[in-house]
């Protein structure tokens, strides 16, 4: 099966630092912040990087499972939000409202219902958000 990769560089410290990510194709990149991720600065943060995951995600496996309940799905159109918020332990991600619109024929709302809920919880990036997560960590100089 496919192993996708991505980086990213964090240089200086959390406040006044600055990172960069990157996907190994190229298609993905940018800078993000303190101020972009924990303010209202305009620009990327690891949060926003993991909602387009997820509604893309969500959004092909609808449009399978819609075509295995025997609908013709036209179009999806999902938006994740991700809710970063401080709490005792310090920043964490609390909830992750999606929100979906639809246009396919052939199936029931009760149908429809049934597999947007199943989806949501069965996509691949629903389960990495839940899967185990390994670390090498390395100390250089």
């Amino acid at each position: 099966m496919a192993v996708r990769t991505a980086d990213a560089e964090w240089k200086g410290d959390l406040r006044s630092g600055t990172g960069t990510f990157r996907a190994e194709s190229g298609a993905l990149e940018g800078k993000y912040s303190f101020s972009t991720r924990f303010e209202e600065e305009k620009g990327s943060n690891p949060e926003e990087l993991i909602g387009a995951a997820l509604a893309g995600c969500f959004s092909m496996a609808l449009s399978k499972q819609i075509a295995d309940a025997g609908g013709a799905p036209e179009s999806i159109r999902t938006t994740a939000r991700v809710h970063l918020e401080k709490g005792d332990e310090g920043f964490s991600i609390t909830r992750i409202d999606l929100r979906t619109r639809v246009r396919a024929s052939g199936l029931d709302e009760a149908t429809f219902q049934e597999k947007a809920q199943a989806t949501k919880s069965s996509c691949p990036v629903s389960r990495a958000l839940r899967a185990e997560i390994r670390l090498e960590a390395e100390l250089e100089g």
